[in-house]
């Protein structure tokens, strides 16, 4: 299958807000999670951040890729949706028409340069149901109990710490919460995620796998999850990192 992207997959979460950097409009709007260090880091690479998209929105709509995630989402009006590692917008902007006027969009990213683009295309558009969120690597800060839904779109490979982020982002999901990932069946070094890893991760956080499907057009798969509530998530201390036997097998062969 040919696949579609013409970037390297793009948008948030490795790169620390440089000191002073956080002088854009944007701001935290929940408290703070669990710290970062609570965590057990990833036993797999993480890719740089490179780009706030990872395809020209031309390309991306040109294969519906926002419809087709939005109904495998089952995204109806009046819901509110989280856009983590919002980067460039593609996706809010979509988004914020799907949900309608009774709906919230929270776009929200950490890279200081995006989220100061985010809200000028926002204000731009005048889109007056989306929010501009600063978060952190390891946690969104979005409202407690707040969302219906989360999208994490070709960057899940980029999060230095996923199981902080996963942990932290369950606090901001209702009760049944989906939580959607897009990403390509690839290497987290060549910006993907295979599959059976981003499975173990997000069930070592608490969350329990709903669906699977290759989207058409070569954006690549979405996986569908249910959100743990807060307090069934596993303690920091006691989630143990999924081995990325892909990578280990492929640095093996000869």
């Amino acid at each position: 299958m040919t696949r579609l992207r013409t970037f390297p997959a793009l948008c948030l979460l490795l790169a620390l807000p440089l000191p002073g950097a956080h002088a854009v409009g944007a701001e935290f709007l929940g408290p703070p999670g669990a710290a970062a260090s609570a965590f057990p880091k990833p036993d797999r690479p993480v890719a740089e951040i490179i780009a706030p998209l990872w395809a020209s929105e031309k390309q991306r709509d040109a294969v519906d890729e926002v419809g087709q995630v939005a109904r495998l989402m089952r995204l109806a009006p009046g819901e509110t949706v989280a856009d983590i590692g919002a980067g460039s917008g593609y996706y809010a902007t979509r988004l914020a028409e799907r949900v309608g006027p009774q709906g919230r969009v929270y776009a929200e990213d950490v890279t200081p340069r995006y989220l100061a683009d985010l809200e000028a295309r926002i204000a731009k558009a005048a889109l007056g149901n989306v929010t501009v969120v600063r978060g952190e690597p390891h946690d969104p800060r979005l409202p407690p109990a707040s969302l219906d839904a989360a999208l994490l779109v070709h960057m899940y490979h980029e999060i230095a710490q996923p199981y902080g982020l996963l942990h932290n982002l369950a606090a901001a999901m209702k009760p049944g919460g989906r939580v959607g990932i897009v990403d390509a069946d690839d290497l987290p070094a060549r910006h993907g995620t295979p599959p059976a890893l981003l499975a173990c991760e997000l069930t070592a956080a608490g969350y329990r796998q709903t669906g699977f499907t290759v989207l058409t057009g070569g954006v690549g798969y979405l996986a569908i999850f249910e959100a743990p509530a807060p307090e069934a998530r596993p303690a920091p201390e006691t989630i143990r990192p999924c081995r990325d036997e892909t990578t280990r097998r492929t640095k093996n062969v000869r």
